[in-house]
């Protein structure tokens, strides 16, 4: 019994200490403390958010390609905003009061009580004529952040823009964290590196009275976070080779892709026609967006990783010949006649070994060299003869990095088209097709597409005598500086080192007295190894296509030159690419007479055959 008689007074008395606990945290609050006071009276914690400095990104040489500049945006909370002066409001801000009740319907429909913007990218003098009479338009408030800036307007496909985030990416839990308003990543190395190069946002709680004037920082800024700017990043890509490229190819359609050939770096990384990136960096950026959009020469594609389905032409018979040398059917020195009955050929030597098939880009030779590699009489029958060497063709093929996606560090790579039997199957049924139907791929034509990043791979591997690095443009992100470790794995081929020695030989032939003179660097010292090609087009004249790499020792530089409507490889991409090997290579260009040539644009004006 008096066991609970006690305990009765124990929970009495715990009772009496926790009301006299929470009437002295009363008093504190109404009586001593006047920051609730203060709070209550100026209706107002505003919380403004502080958005971080976005990260930076500079060339190999540290040159800056991306910027930070300031903006300012009219921000809203619904709220607060009452008894507005609308139209003045419009007259300050010179825009149609349409668009005003637009924004404030928006705004209402993302949140009655957060802030989000009302207008974006004030210029500085619509930013003095607001400031002045904020004071008149309660619940609205400037907020300061950072545009991105392109002081050298180049690289505009690979760099990429940043935008306003999108209201199906904010239902999207991947970008959680994100609020309307934000800017986000939307294409090229902005998009892959986004959670590098965003940062992360703080606030700072402001106290402001009724009339939204500005009363200092709640608790002196106490409950307030510092934003962390993004981390900076170091690209591959020499900006001096970049802006050379893109000079040579103002006018033109096409790419460049050059890459070093030991650790994959890409050099340049032109899609023609480009575009200033600032076009995306002002208030007209929905309407730059939309005109380039629908440019009829496809400003906005970006060649380098998505044009995959123009055939590669006659650099492929490289590939033909490695695979062949690799299976035994072919030595270096076999030889076969230039039979024009097999399939079209220009005029030159006949017969041909492996050096001069390369160096003539004879037709015929590979037409045969490459039906000795598909059918090896594996089987009796014909028809599954040549399905089973299609298969294992195939298998090699994609050893290159053709048929699928390198993993270049930009999203939107495509993989390109490697025929298969499964393909020949669909089309003609099974048991159906011989080398009769697919003998055009011998010379790069048929069922192949390749993109030009791809080619300039294709070249790295050849300088390398059969291995890759997945070709990226980033080399580092943050102050530490070192490559990242996913770029520096070796991809090798089904193809033994040994077998690139002829084709490099017949490569440095075709550049030195084949159809790619345009190309040659003998007065300069340096050995170029390359191959031309035409790209057959159905709706108009042939795609040009050249592909090198030097010095021939020691290789620094693959490239790989795609001109729309270039029509032969020799002569408008292979001194293009000539130019650029020669621009990374002495960092000065002596082959005046062919950068004449190229910049007239006469070869688009050469008629075919």
């Amino acid at each position: 019994m008096n066991y609970l008689e006690n305990r009765k007074y124990i929970i009495q008395v715990i009772f009496l200490i926790v009301g006299i606990v929470f009437i002295v945290r009363l008093f504190y609050i109404q009586v001593l403390d006047s920051s609730y006071k203060q709070a209550a009276e100026t209706n107002a914690i505003k919380p403004v958010i502080q958005y971080p400095f976005r990260g930076l990104i500079y060339d190999r040489d540290g040159q800056l390609l991306v910027q930070n500049t300031p903006v300012y945006d009219l921000m809203i909370i619904p709220k607060e905003a009452k008894q507005i002066d609308t139209l003045r409001l419009c007259e300050l801000l010179n825009i149609p009061i349409e668009q005003a009740r637009e924004q404030i319907k928006k705004a209402k429909a993302f949140s009655y009580v957060q802030p989000s913007i009302f207008y974006q990218k004030l210029s500085n003098q619509e930013l003095a004529h607001v400031q002045d009479n904020l004071i008149d338009f309660p619940g609205f408030y400037i907020n300061a952040r950072t545009a991105r800036g392109y002081p050298h307007q180049s690289l505009s496909h690979a760099l990429g823009y940043i935008a306003e985030i999108s209201p199906k990416q904010l239902e999207d839990t991947t970008f959680k964290g994100y609020r309307p308003g934000d800017y986000i990543g939307k294409s090229g190395i902005e998009q892959e590196y986004e959670k590098y190069l965003m940062g992360k946002r703080g606030v700072k709680y402001k106290m402001v009275n009724v009339r939204g004037v500005d009363k200092g920082s709640f608790k002196d800024g106490a409950y307030d976070t510092l934003s962390i700017a993004g981390e900076n990043m170091v690209s591959t890509i020499d900006l001096d080779l970049q802006a050379y490229g893109e000079h040579l190819m103002n006018g033109a359609k096409g790419s460049i892709v050059a890459i070093e050939p030991a650790t994959g770096e890409i050099l340049a990384y032109i899609s023609a026609p480009f575009y200033d990136p600032n076009l995306f960096t002002g208030k007209d950026y929905g309407k730059n967006y939309m005109a380039l959009l629908q440019d009829p020469d496809k400003t906005m594609f970006n060649r380098p990783i998505m044009a995959d389905r123009n055939p590669p032409g006659s650099i492929f018979k490289l590939v033909q010949a490695l695979i062949a040398l690799e299976d035994g059917v072919i030595t270096p020195n076999t030889t076969f006649a230039c039979n024009k009955s097999l399939v079209n050929c220009h005029q030159h030597p006949s017969p041909l070994d492996l050096y001069g098939a390369v160096q003539h880009s004879c037709n015929p030779w590979f037409f045969q060299a490459y039906k000795a590699l598909i059918n090896q009489g594996k089987s009796k029958n014909t028809f599954t003869d040549t399905s089973i060497g299609l298969k294992d063709w195939r298998e090699q093929v994609l050893t290159f990095g053709f048929g699928q996606k390198l993993g270049i560090d930009i999203p939107g790579e495509k993989t390109g088209i490697i025929a298969s039997p499964a393909l020949y199957d669909k089309v003609y049924g099974q048991n159906r097709w011989k080398y009769s139907t697919i003998y055009s791929l011998s010379i790069g034509q048929g069922e192949l597409g390749v993109t030009p990043l791809q080619m300039a791979n294709f070249m790295a591997i050849i300088a390398n005598k059969g291995y890759y690095v997945t070709p990226h443009i980033i080399r580092s992100i943050g102050e530490n500086g070192k490559p990242l470790r996913e770029n520096q794995e070796r991809h090798y081929t089904s193809v033994k080192p040994q077998h690139f020695e002829p084709i490099i030989e017949g490569m440095a032939e075709v550049v030195r007295a084949g159809t790619a003179r345009r190309a040659n660097l003998a007065k300069v010292g340096i050995t170029v190894c390359g191959k031309t090609g035409t790209a057959q087009n159905p709706q108009g004249p042939d795609h040009a296509v050249f592909v090198a790499f030097a010095p021939k020792e020691n290789p620094k530089i693959a490239i790989a030159v795609y001109v729309e409507h270039g029509k032969w490889g020799g002569q408008s991409a292979a001194p293009i690419a000539g130019l650029m090997i020669e621009k990374y290579l002495t960092d000065t260009v002596t082959i005046k007479e062919q950068e004449k040539w190229v910049l007239s644009r006469e070869y688009l004006n050469i008629k075919s055959n």
